[in-house]
């Protein structure tokens, strides 16, 4: 095995571990260890490439997008949505996912609160962004380990 396809493995583990992490691009990290592999191997045939590209594509909207989905699901308004957004990326320094978690539910809860007065339908909005973080993780972390595995495969069959 040479160093290139070393490297291009190598990417696809990170992949995986960034699907777990905000603000690494779980998707982007696995789509280029795909490249890598294929520009030095030649495999996998076309088929097999574009499935995998667009699971690392999946990977990459879900990581956008997943969390606002998960709260514009719950009822919260855009505003929430986007602010709750912006405070999970001021909270990482602080303290890693867990306090991106704390932050995005209780900012939901908050501005829902504020908006409705309503604490049944705040708690519901700030449940739905929480389980969106975390459906989120947990489809980038099932798109970038079908890439990985698809590429072991490969590379050891």
């Amino acid at each position: 095995m040479d160093a290139l396809v070393l490297l291009a493995i190598g990417l696809l583990g990170f992949g995986m571990v960034a699907s777990v992490l905000p603000l690494l691009p779980s998707g982007l990290v696995s789509l280029a260890g795909l490249g890598l592999y294929r520009w030095d191997t030649g495999e996998p045939g076309a088929f097999v490439l574009a499935a995998l590209v667009a699971c690392c594509l999946v990977a990459l909207a879900v990581d956008w997008f997943g969390g606002a989905i998960g709260a514009s699901a719950g009822g919260a308004s855009l505003r929430t949505t986007l602010l709750a957004a912006v405070v999970g990326l001021l909270c990482l320094p602080l303290g890693g996912p867990i306090v991106v978690l704390a932050g995005v539910a209780v900012t939901v809860l908050a501005l829902e609160y504020r908006r409705l007065g309503d604490a049944e339908a705040s708690l519901r909005s700030a449940a739905a962004a929480t389980v969106g973080v975390l459906a989120a993780a947990a489809v980038q972390l099932v798109c970038t380990g079908v890439v990985l595995a698809a590429v072991l495969v490969i590379e050891f069959l």
